[in-house]
């Protein structure tokens, strides 16, 4: 005997009582969070996104580039519809999300940016921003944001992936973390 007292036993839970748990039924629109890779630069980004969303309660903006629908598909590895917003002129758009109250975050390096950390929840309608992955979020759409948020890193890299700053994003944001 290692002397170690017992803990509390793990009970893994079947996907059948998790479904129970979670939304009763399917929803036109989530549209309390929305995610918004508006300057995409790989399909499979946009997948994972999509299966974020989903996992959040969240809905997907994108862009009408003519690549964007069968991305999507692919990533969609539920196979139910997913909330997804076509977007035309990105900054537009989102000018008319703050002109309609929605709180508009980015995901970007920027001196007054807050970290992930200390991100509060959503408790608004909130559109999170994220960037190319090369030149991130265009100067035009940076003057639009209400708040950027930074993701700190330990590492060389000075950025995450477009999907996994999007998902650790819409998780806090979420309130799920």
């Amino acid at each position: 005997m290692s002397g170690r007292a017992a803990g509390p036993a793990i009970r893994v839970r079947a996907p059948r009582e998790l479904r129970r748990q979670r939304r009763r039924r399917a929803h036109p629109c989530w549209d309390h969070l929305i995610a918004a890779p508006l300057w995409p630069l790989h399909g499979a980004n946009l997948g994972t996104l999509l299966r974020t969303c989903d996992a959040v309660g969240a809905c997907l903006a994108v862009p009408r580039f003519s690549w964007v629908p069968e991305a999507l598909a692919r990533g969609n590895t539920l196979r139910r519809p997913a909330c997804v917003h076509w977007v035309n002129d990105p900054a537009r758009w989102l000018e008319r999300q703050r002109e309609a109250g929605s709180r508009v975050v980015g995901v970007e390096l920027a001196d007054e940016a807050v970290r992930l950390a200390d991100l509060p929840a959503a408790r608004v309608r909130t559109v999170a921003v994220l960037g190319h992955e090369q030149t991130g979020i265009p100067a035009e759409a940076v003057g639009l944001l209400d708040l950027a948020v930074e993701i700190p890193m330990v590492g060389h890299g000075s950025s995450l992936n477009v999907a996994v700053a999007g998902s650790l994003v819409l998780y806090k944001l979420a309130g799920l973390l």
